[in-house]
């Protein structure tokens, strides 16, 4: 009898002496910093052509680390002069990663305001592509950031469902990384 009062005992003296780096960390903090080798790809600066709904675009791209490395933050400029009055189209989207839910998140902040940037993406990587899903109200949306080594540059696919179900393209652009502004 009293050796298991003993060691009962001993096992709480040693729990309540436990420091704070003793004990499991846990999987999303300040101390589990967001590290991706295919999205360490992506930062710098980056011209983006291709179309979207058809239309040819030419933006300015820029990616670097932010917020103690948790997110990626990309910021995606229009450079053609603005027509009929609208602004240019500009961009903030942030990708980071839930390892609790073990899936890429992107915030896609841009000039449409907070009403269109109320649903999170939810990606997953498959080799050297991430593919976020975004379920609109309207319908859901995926993007898909492939990288594409023997060229050296990224690839933004984009497409939606349609109000007939059909899954069609929204937009096909490459980033080309930018020796000089």
């Amino acid at each position: 009898m009293f050796g298991r009062a003993f060691a009962v005992l001993f096992a709480a003296f040693c729990v309540s002496s436990a420091t704070a780096a003793d004990l499991p960390q846990p999987l999303d903090g300040t101390n589990r910093v967001f590290q991706d080798d295919l999205l360490d790809r992506m930062t710098g600066s980056w011209t983006m052509t291709g179309s979207i709904v058809g239309a040819p675009v030419k933006h300015q791209v820029d990616v670097h680390w932010i917020l103690n490395h948790q997110f990626l933050e990309i910021h995606e400029r229009d450079t053609a002069p603005p027509k009929g009055g609208e602004p240019a189209y500009e961009a903030m989207p942030l990708i980071g990663y839930d390892n609790t839910s073990e899936r890429y998140v992107a915030h896609w902040i841009d000039i449409y305001g907070g009403r269109y940037s109320e649903t999170l993406g939810y990606g997953k990587r498959t080799g050297d592509t991430i593919e976020f899903v975004f379920e609109y109200p309207d319908g859901p949306f995926h993007t898909a950031f492939r990288w594409l080594p023997d060229r050296q540059q990224w690839q933004w696919l984009m497409t939606r469902r349609n109000a007939t179900g059909k899954w069609v393209g929204f937009a096909d652009m490459t980033l080309t990384k930018r020796t000089s502004d």
